[in-house]
C-alpha cells in the first residue's frame, strides 16, 4: 500500500536541514478552517524529510518537528515544495523557500507587512525631514516603493491569487471599501474549496461578527448558517469555527446555542465538526475528565491524573508566557496550604515550549506540574478544548468535572477557601 501511495503521489514536499539539527520525526499537516489536520509522519533520511501527497491540494500546509518543537509553514499550489531550513541549537533560525510558489508568497507577505506596519511610521517620520536632505530623499524613495501596487503576475498561482485577493478585500487594514455582511455571506456561500485551506475562515468570521455589532450577533450568525445550510460540509466547518470563537471570547450563551444546534444535527457529521463536538463533550460538567498520562511530572509519584488521589482536584492549564497566569497563579499559591489541608490536589499542565522558562517558573509551584513542552501543539490542548490560559477545572474524587471556573477567585469561592 505504501508503494502504491508513492507511485500515485500528486506532489512531494522536501524539507532539508543541517546535520546539526537533531530531529528524527516530522509530521505533515494540511488545514481545515483553523484546524491542523495530520496527513502523515516521516523520519529523517540524510538530514531531509520527503512527504508524498496523494491528491490535489492547494492551500496552507505545515511540517511540525515534535522532538524539538519546531514548525515551518508553507503553501501548496498542487506542485512540489522544496524548503531549506537554517538552524541553531535545534531551533529554526531561517526558512529558505526554494520552490517558485513559496518564494513568491513569501515575497508578497513581506511586502504586505512592510506596507501595513512600516509605511505609516515612515510617513510620520517624513514630517520632520526636508525632502532635499539625504535622509529626506531616502524616505521619499522608500515611501514611494512601499506605496506602489504589487505588479507581480499571480495568475498561474491560483491559491496565491485567491488568498491575497480575499485577504485584501476582507481583512486588510486599509480596504478599498467597507465590506457588507451580505458580501461576506455570499463569499462563504460561493467560494471554492480553497476557503477551508486558506486560514481565512476564522478571521473573516470575527470581522463579520464585529461588523454586525454586539446586539446583532445571533441574527448575523443565523443569516449566515441559513444561507450555507448546516447540513453541508461548508456549513459544518463554519458552525465549528463559530463555536470555537464564542468559546475563546467567553460568549457562553451563543456557544451553548450553536453547540446544541450541532449536537442535534441528523445528517452525516464531518470530521471537522465531530472533533469540536468531542472536545466539548470531554469537558462538560458531569463528564469524567479524560485521563492524561504524565510525561515528566514533578511533586508526585502518580503516573496520570487518574492516579492522583484526593477528595478534589484543581486542574489548571497555564503558560509561563501568559500575563493572566502571572496575575492569577500567585493567588493560588497564597492559598495552597489551605487547599492542601482540605485534601485537594492542584495539577498544573503547562502549554510552554521553552524548557528553561517552564523549569524556572515551577520552582515556586509546590503542586503537581507537567508539560509536554510543545506549546499549543500539546496533545491536551485539543483533548480538553483549551483555547486560552489559564483554564481551570475542578474534579471530584472520581475525576468527574464538577466546576469550570473562569478565574482563580471563582476557584477559591467554589471550594469555600477565604
Amino acid at each position: 500500500m505504501l508503494f502504491a501511495f508513492s507511485l500515485h503521489a500528486q506532489f512531494s514536499i522536501n524539507i532539508q536541514t543541517p546535520a546539526e539539527f537533531k530531529e528524527k520525526d516530522a509530521i505533515l499537516y494540511t488545514l481545515n478552517g483553523s484546524k491542523d489536520i495530520i496527513v502523515s509522519k516521516e523520519q529523517n533520511k540524510n538530514n531531509s524529510w520527503v512527504f508524498k501527497y496523494p491528491k490535489n491540494y492547494s492551500g496552507m500546509m505545515k511540517v511540525y518537528f515534535p522532538n524539538t518543537n519546531n514548525s515551518v509553514s508553507f503553501i501548496s499550489e498542487n506542485k512540489n515544495v522544496s524548503i531549506k531550513l537554517e538552524t541553531e541549537n535545534n531551533k529554526i533560525k531561517n526558512v529558505i523557500y526554494q520552490d517558485e510558489a513559496n518564494e513568491l508568497m513569501n515575497s508578497i507577505q513581506e511586502s504586505s507587512q512592510k506596507k501595513e506596519m512600516i509605511l505609516p511610521a515612515l510617513a510620520q517620520i517624513k514630517e520632520y525631514y526636508k525632502d532635499n536632505t539625504v535622509f529626506g530623499k531616502a524616505l521619499v524613495t522608500e515611501i514611494a516603493n512601499l506605496s506602489g501596487s504589487n505588479t507581480t503576475d499571480v495568475s498561474k498561482y491560483p491559491f496565491i491569487s485567491y488568498y491575497n485577493t480575499n485577504y485584501a478585500k476582507f481583512l486588510s487594514n486599509n480596504p478599498a471599501k467597507k465590506v457588507s455582511q451580505e458580501e461576506v455571506i455570499d463569499f462563504f456561500d460561493k467560494s471554492n474549496d480553497m476557503l477551508e485551506s486558506s486560514s481565512l475562515i476564522r478571521p473573516i468570521l470575527v470581522a463579520f461578527l464585529n461588523n454586525g455589532g454586539n446586539a446583532n450577533v445571533e441574527q448575523s450568525v443565523d443569516k449566515l448558517l441559513t444561507k450555507l445550510k448546516v447540513e453541508t460540509p461548508r456549513g459544518q466547518t463554519v458552525l465549528s469555527e463559530l463555536i470555537d470563537i464564542f468559546d475563546v471570547y467567553e460568549m457562553n450563551d451563543f456557544k451553548s446555542k450553536y453547540l446544541t444546534l450541532a449536537k442535534n444535527l441528523k445528517c452525516t457529521i464531518t470530521d471537522r465538526l465531530a472533533s469540536t463536538l468531542k472536545s466539548n463533550a470531554n469537558v462538560e460538567i458531569g463528564a469524567t475528565f479524560p485521563n492524561y498520562k504524565f510525561q515528566s511530572a514533578v511533586n508526585t509519584t502518580a503516573q496520570s491524573i487518574a492516579d492522583v488521589k484526593a477528595d478534589k482536584k484543581i486542574v489548571v492549564f497555564w503558560s509561563s508566557t501568559c500575563s493572566h497566569c502571572e496575575t492569577e497563579l500567585p493567588k493560588l499559591l497564597e492559598k495552597y496550604n489551605d487547599i492542601k489541608s482540605k485534601n485537594i490536589q492542584v495539577i498544573g499542565l503547562s502549554l510552554d515550549s521553552d524548557k528553561d522558562a517552564y523549569n524556572n517558573k515551577i520552582k515556586v509551584f509546590p503542586w503537581i506540574n507537567d508539560s509536554e513542552l510543545r506549546g499549543w501543539n500539546s496533545s491536551y490542548a485539543d483533548t480538553y478544548n483549551i483555547h486560552a490560559t489559564p483554564s481551570y477545572f475542578i474534579l471530584d474524587a472520581n475525576n468527574k468535572i464538577i466546576s469550570k471556573p473562569n478565574h482563580v477567585g471563582d476557584v477559591l469561592n467554589y471550594l469555600n477557601i477565604k
